[in-house]
Order: C-alpha cells, then structure tokens, then sequence
C-alpha cells in the first residue's frame, strides 16, 4: 500500500512538473467523433526544422510558430480526404487562431501554386497558408507516410499529437482540446 502511494505521489509530482504532460492528458481526455484518431504521444518529440516554401515568398521552418500551439497539416490538391477536411481546418482557424494558436497547411509533393490558390477559392478557405514542401522533405522527416496527415506541436515546437486521415476539425471536440492546449500553453 504504501508502494502505491508513492507511484500515485510521484506521478503527480511529475505532471505538476511538466505541464506539457498534464495538459496533453486533459486534452486527451476531451477526444470524441473523428478526434478519437488523434493519438498524444507519450513524451513530446522534436519537430523537424526542414525548410518549406512560404506562401508569400521565401523560406520557413515550423520553428517560426515556436511560442503557440500549431496545427500543422500536410495536404495535397488532388487529395480528396483533403478537400472535404480543409473548410474544418478553415473554420478553426477563423474561430480560435491569433497569438496563442495557428494552423499551418502545408502542401506536400507537386503541388503548383496555381492550382493550390484554386484549390482553397473552390472550398471557401482564404484564411489558410498556402505553403509548399515541394520535394516532400519536410513530411518525410515528420513521418508523413499518407494524406492528409495533422500533427499538433506544442508552444515549445514539439510535437505532441497526430492524426491520421481526415477529420472534422471544427467539432466541438477539436475546439476543446485545442482550448485545453492553448490555456496549458499561457500558464
């Protein structure tokens, strides 16, 4: 008994420690519908700092977002998951991004900026990145091994969370636990 006590003492000590840890489990908790797919890892894991072509010209690394909680999801114009989930990812964005919290598409593989712009106007998202990792090296570093594929980095660059396949970013489940990481990220 007293053995047990000292595990449950010594866990809590080690989330009060790490509030990465804390907030991932409370965010975890908040999974239902397509959120049920977002796996938190364990211990969170260095992002890559591969370089992408920014939208606007030049280049960027996920280092840039480093102080908020980012959304990062690598898509494609003739990905059709991507297309239905994209609009979610807009909404998200226009309802809970700012200085706390962005989500960053980046589109992986041949994906000219013609048909990316065309792409967004078509779905109704003008308020996404179109952001190019033309030679897919920065998915290839991530682990990107299909479409569409969403990582959540915390306000440190890490990544902590990752979903498979589409979903409905706009639910009130995905809001929740972006809230949840974001109020973890301002303490």
């Amino acid at each position: 008994m007293k053995r047990l006590l000292g595990i449950v003492l010594y866990m809590a000590l080690a989330l009060g420690a790490n509030p990465a840890v804390a907030d991932s489990a409370q965010a975890e908790a908040l999974k239902d519908g397509d959120m049920k797919k977002l796996m938190f890892h364990s211990a969170p894991k260095p992002a890559p700092q591969v370089e992408f072509e920014r939208g606007e010209g030049g280049a960027g690394t996920l280092g840039d977002y480093q102080g908020r909680v980012v959304l990062v999801n690598f898509w494609a114009t003739w990905c059709a998951p991507c297309r239905a989930e994209m609009p979610t990812l807009s909404a998200l964005e226009r309802e809970m991004g700012g200085e706390d919290f962005a989500v960053v598409t980046i589109a992986t593989g041949r994906n000219p900026p013609p048909a990316m712009k065309k792409f967004m106007e078509e779905i109704g998202a003008d308020n996404l990145p179109l952001h190019r990792d033309p030679r897919s090296a920065l998915a290839r570093e991530m682990g990107v091994f299909g479409l569409p594929m969403t990582m959540i980095l915390d306000a440190q660059g890490r990544e902590i969370a990752r979903l498979t396949g589409d979903a409905d970013w706009n639910s009130d489940s995905a809001k929740a636990i972006i809230a949840a990481l974001t109020a973890g990220a301002e303490g």
